[in-house]
């Protein structure tokens, strides 16, 4: 078990729970197992029955929703519903305008073409803490950070779409999940969803 887990505690019969939660690099989507790295347990505590709606990888930092509402979980999970998803990247060089259409229009990766993206280069490094394992720079070689916004979610697709185009991912941190925002989250940190949030999640879903 890993240290620091934290005990899920027991849900109300019939209760429909909501979380938000800032996953930091290195902890695995999953409350068990693991081998040895953290897991989602180490945060919470969160009910027995909630899971992740949607995975990051254990290279990735960001948003999840832990929710235990399996109607919701359908329709973030099928791709048909086509949510919006956006992400903040790290990147090796300064993309030229060519290749930011190439990840708006569509890349070929494994041989399927990704849906139409929103990809913007960012004028500034955002505003974001250190990780605790250094990203890898390569001597002489300038990065540069994107805005994705992708509406599926094959695996491991915005890093095969940055490399695909020229620009391996260094960093690469979820903002947002539909409406729903990182922003005033600290770092591990989780918090309910309110009633307002979790109405404007359910009619942006069935749009």
């Amino acid at each position: 078990m890993n240290a620091g887990v934290k005990k899920r505690v027991p849900n109300e019969p019939g209760k429909l729970s909501y979380f938000l939660l800032h996953k930091p690099y290195g902890v695995i989507c999953q409350f068990s197992g693991g081998d040895g790295k953290k897991t989602l347990a180490a945060f919470g505590p969160f009910p027995k029955d909630v899971y992740a709606a949607g995975r990051l990888d254990t290279d990735s930092e960001g948003l999840l929703l832990l929710t235990n509402d399996g109607a919701l979980q359908h329709l973030l999970l099928e791709p048909k519903y086509r949510h919006p998803r956006t992400y903040i990247v790290q990147v090796e060089r300064i993309p030229a305008p060519e290749a930011l259409e190439q990840l708006r229009t569509g890349v070929v990766i494994e041989g399927k073409r990704t849906l139409a993206a929103e990809a913007v280069l960012l004028a500034e490094e955002p505003e974001v803490g250190p990780r605790p394992v250094p990203v890898r720079f390569r001597k002489n070689v300038p990065t540069s950070w994107l805005r994705l916004t992708l509406r599926e979610g094959r695996n491991r697709q915005v890093r095969k779409m940055t490399a695909a185009v020229g620009h391996p991912a260094l960093r690469l941190i979820r903002t947002h999940i539909g409406p729903l925002s990182i922003d005033g989250l600290a770092l591990g940190e989780s918090r309910v969803l309110t009633a307002a949030e979790i109405g404007a999640l359910k009619r942006a879903l069935r749009r």
